[in-house]
């Protein structure tokens, strides 16, 4: 599977790459359909309150997955994005 991490601005730490990967690969187990994936790592407005925002878009032969979430830290959109399209990734397989 292809994935493309894209940070905006800004460069992320091995810690972070590390925790995408993670994430990534526990939505991976769930079925193997999917192709790509596509992740971005933005900061809106330097000073603002929810300013870390994480989009992940799957590609796979089920269609595309796409989440967008955006709290205080990137650790917790990450985990919140994954969550997301778990759901969305179970709810289109049972179909």
């Amino acid at each position: 599977m292809n994935i493309q991490i894209n940070s905006v601005n800004f460069s992320i730490a091995g810690k972070l790459n590390f925790l995408i990967q993670k994430k990534i690969q526990k939505l991976v187990s769930i079925t193997n359909n999917l192709i790509s994936a596509e992740i971005y790592l933005k900061v809106d407005k330097p000073r603002s309150y929810k300013n870390k925002i994480v989009e992940i878009k799957f590609h796979s032969d089920l269609g595309v997955f796409f989440a967008k979430k955006n709290t205080n830290s990137f650790e917790e959109s990450i985990s919140l994005v994954s969550q997301a399209l778990r759901k969305q990734i179970i709810k289109n397989k049972k179909k």
